[in-house]
């Protein structure tokens, strides 16, 4: 019966989504119809969650009669997989989708009552009728609440390697920042419809952007940290198609933050934004439509019929579609907004824009071509890491390289040589530590010292920002110290930010050119050498998981005949689904980690039991999950911002 419910509410929150959409597109000028407008907003996400929970409740009691459950669920799976299981297959997945965006349109009814009305009742409008698309997809199409006529006794599990507890999060944070930008494209409809936008208009979105892009990069970094470890072959990104997908939409959103800036200050790049708001959204839909067409391979995608990736990839076109035409029709009458010289910190800012889209563009071709080439000619190409090493990574360099000058250039005309002469010390630390790592890192490698030098460009260039600010070094303790604490929180967000951006591409830099690997079969007792640690394989055991049978190894890591680690990688095989997977160890020394993996077993000298042993020495990598953690932290910091959270809501004067 509950999950009947479940479909009943599923079915009633379309039903409000379409009182939305008409209500809120009619009631822009009627307060009573805008009032009508917010409450089936709220109500629709009511009724998402309410069908949510039932299929939670189905998977928690192994309810096998629901045709989902059945397909990704068994007794013996552990209750937090059980859990996770509601969001882990094509179907639940598209509830949270839906869940995420009716929750979006009930939070902008609920906390933008002092937007104006014509505003709020648009984007309320807008917000529905993308409600009313995707609901109707997961109703008629992928309804996950669909009942077995002939209900198994034991169900097939979810895939092992999704069973990870960082895989227990990133979904909801991947669709929280993903489906955040649908706030902004409405924002972006409404205010075509209306044919205003100006820079109240700019400061009421980017709280939402903000939201949207600091969710999605608590998303991705889980995503990688799970690819890091559980996977097993030692690395944190590999342009994947499905990695790629949720990139790009992030790209978008971070110049979409930087030219909302612009036009709420300076009242310039309205257009600009628009389109930035549109395309942030528009690339979501697209990653929703690659992993779930089944035109795609990979561990993380959702392979299903072509028939739902028709109706997704008819969504996405109607969509942004329609928004884009608006875009073109509305978009000439604009006004032209403040004007800039070529220097200034809005002619960098545009600049910053060109490259991210220009990066955008890049990683879109290489996601795209290879599909596109196999539909032509049904030839099968592989587009890897060399393409974007050669196109991505150049235009993120160069952007690295101008982005400390932003905070200090002035708005409207602005003096570079004034900027360069606050970043001296920070250009000369970076040259600094960049020729020290040539001259003491094995083996010298000058690309790898130049991307180190970019990476303590990024980390001193935030903090000459706020020396800048503050006055450090030519005011008196005590004013140093007032300005310090009177920084308002957007200003501390933006250096995190920009912190967090450099500790990334230290430990991107240091992993891809330092790491140590190497790989042997050891009979217990053997010895691989991994750089200047030393992995002794003692004993493999076998045991019983919940769900699994475990080949467990005790690996000891030694470092100048010192123990420094006592390191356990496994080898698990689920019998449900007759699959096998590895589970890393990770020994930590400081940034550093020893990365060790038990592979499959095999005869070794003298018909000795061996085991395939693999291990890494990956140098400062921890940098790259923490800095994206710090620039995400940045972000949140930035919207508690007390005059960015009022301006979400707050009417022009």
């Amino acid at each position: 019966m509950t999950a009947e419910l479940g479909a009943f509410a599923l079915a009633l929150a379309l039903a409000l989504s379409i009182g939305q959409t008409a209500l809120g597109l009619f009631g822009a000028r009627r307060p009573a119809l805008a009032g009508a407008a917010s409450g089936a907003s709220l109500g629709a996400f009511l009724c998402v969650t309410a069908a949510f929970a039932a299929l939670m409740v189905a998977f928690v009691t192994s309810d096998f009669s629901v045709a989902n459950v059945a397909a990704n669920s068994n007794t013996a799976k552990p209750m937090l997989y059980k859990v996770a299981g509601a969001w882990g297959s094509h179907e639940g997945s598209m509830l949270l989708w839906c869940m995420a965006l009716t929750g979006y349109g009930a939070a902008v009814a609920a906390f933008g009552r002092d937007l104006p009305l014509a505003l709020r009742s648009r984007v309320i409008g807008v917000q529905g009728v993308l409600g009313v698309m995707f609901l109707a997809y997961t109703v008629f199409a992928s309804n996950p609440l669909a009942r077995l006529l002939d209900p198994p006794v034991e169900g097939r599990s979810l895939n092992p390697l999704l069973q990870d507890p960082a895989l227990v999060l990133h979904p909801p944070f991947l669709y929280l920042g993903y489906v955040g930008f649908s706030v902004v494209f409405s924002f972006a409809v409404a205010a075509l419809i209306g044919g205003r936008i100006d820079a109240a208009w700019a400061r009421w979105v980017r709280p939402w952007t903000l939201a949207a892009w600091s969710m999605l990069t608590v998303g991705i970094t889980l995503g990688s940290f799970w690819a890091y470890y559980e996977l097993g072959w030692g690395g944190w990104w590999f342009w994947d198609p499905v990695e790629n997908a949720s990139f790009m939409p992030w790209l978008i959103g971070t110049a979409l933050l930087h030219s909302a800036v612009v036009t709420e200050k300076r009242g310039a790049l309205s257009g600009w934004t628009l389109f930035l708001a549109l395309a942030a959204f528009t690339f979501s839909m697209l990653g929703a439509f690659l992993v779930r067409s089944g035109v795609l391979t990979s561990v993380h995608a959702f392979a299903v019929d072509p028939t739902r990736g028709a109706l997704l990839l008819a969504i996405l076109g109607a969509a942004s579609g329609a928004g884009f035409a608006l875009f073109a029709w509305r978009a000439p009458a604009l006004q032209p907004g403040g004007l800039f010289a070529p220097v200034s910190r809005e002619s960098l800012i545009v600049l910053n824009n060109i490259i991210l889209t220009a990066a955008t563009a890049t990683v879109l071709l290489g996601t795209l071509y290879p599909l596109i080439r196999e539909a032509m000619d049904g030839e099968a190409v592989s587009v890897g890491p060399p393409y974007f090493n050669l196109t991505f990574t150049p235009l993120m360099a160069v952007a690295f390289l101008i982005l400390p000058f932003g905070p200090l250039t002035a708005w409207k005309r602005g003096d570079l040589g004034a900027a360069g002469q606050r970043l001296m010390l920070a250009a000369a630390a970076a040259i600094i530590f960049a020729l020290a790592t040539f001259a003491l890192v094995s083996p010298r490698k000058a690309l790898a010292a130049a991307g180190v030098a970019l990476g303590f460009w990024l980390v001193f260039g935030a903090l000459a920002e706020v020396a800048e600010r503050t006055r450090a070094f030519r005011a008196p303790a005590a004013e140093v110290w007032r300005r310090l604490v009177g920084l308002p929180r957007g200003a501390w967000g933006m250096t995190l930010a920009h912190l967090g951006l450099g500790l990334f591409t230290l430990g991107a830099v240091f992993e891809t050119a330092w790491k140590i690997e190497a790989a042997e079969a050891l009979s217990l007792g053997g010895r691989i050498e991994v750089g200047a640690y030393s992995l002794t394989l003692d004993s493999v055991r076998t045991g019983e998981g919940p769900n699994y049978i475990a080949e467990r190894g005790h690996v000891t890591v030694t470092h100048g005949g010192r123990v420094i680690c006592e390191a356990r990688p496994e080898r698990r095989f689920y019998p449900t689904g007759k699959q096998t997977t590895s589970e890393v160890a990770l020994c930590n020394r400081g940034l550093d980690q020893i990365y060790i993996v038990l592979g499959e077993r095999r005869a070794g000298e003298g018909g000795r039991p061996a085991w395939l042993v693999r291990g890494y020495f990956n140098p400062w990598v921890q940098l790259i999950f923490l800095g994206p953690l710090l620039m995400a932290v940045g972000g949140l910091v930035s919207l508690s911002d007390r005059r960015l959270r009022l301006a979400a809501g707050r009417k022009a004067a």
